[in-house]
């Protein structure tokens, strides 16, 4: 394994801090430290905190996607496509090695304080949405998938991932019998879009 930059060790430590604390509470202090690198280096790199946020939010998500894309881009129907969209989704929310709790720790839209930035996050969260509502095309298409709404379903699936990962992440409830949430989320996606009924 290749040695981390001094750039790229800020980056890893700004990504580890900001999903363990949060925005408000992770300083320049707490990443120089956690990096090993001398503090002055931070703004030369980043600027200030508000940038540094934007470059490790970005780092996910680009990855994030990237993982969505390969997992989708090999099904053989839209189900599939589906199930493997939501299921890729869910694993990267708790590999510790994503860092996917900078997304969920930290509100993309409330932590970023220029227009600009938010609307290139919003922009790349759309890339998902979108990847999501293909794959349900793909489906309806095919007739793997009942006939819906491709748009409005994509959101409604996003919501429940995004709902089933805060439940799971943040407030990991175990209401009921189930102890396996996420595979019970996989096999609801499944019932509510399959046009095979056992």
């Amino acid at each position: 394994m290749k040695s981390l930059t001094k750039k790229e060790a800020l980056l890893q430590a700004a990504k580890e801090l900001f999903g363990e604390f949060g925005f408000a509470e992770t300083t320049f202090k707490k990443i120089s430290d956690r990096a090993g690198v001398a503090l002055g280096l931070l703004t030369h790199h980043y600027g200030n905190k508000e940038k540094l946020f934007f470059a490790a939010g970005m780092d996910v998500l680009e990855n994030f996607i990237a993982v969505l894309q390969k997992a989708t881009s090999d099904t053989e129907n839209g189900r599939a496509g589906v199930l493997s969209f939501c299921r890729a989704y869910l694993d990267f929310s708790i590999d510790p090695d994503t860092h996917w709790l900078v997304l969920v720790r930290c509100s993309p839209y409330s932590d970023m304080k220029t227009s600009e930035d938010r609307d290139i996050m919003l922009r790349k969260f759309e890339e998902v949405h979108h990847l999501l509502e293909k794959q349900l095309q793909r489906g309806i298409d095919d007739g793997s998938i009942v006939p819906l709404a491709p748009a409005s379903t994509a959101q409604v699936i996003t919501g429940l991932m995004v709902g089933a990962n805060r439940t799971r992440v943040l407030t990991p409830y175990t209401f009921g019998s189930s102890q396996d949430f996420y595979t019970d989320t996989l096999a609801f996606v499944d019932r509510a879009i399959s046009s095979v009924r056992s």
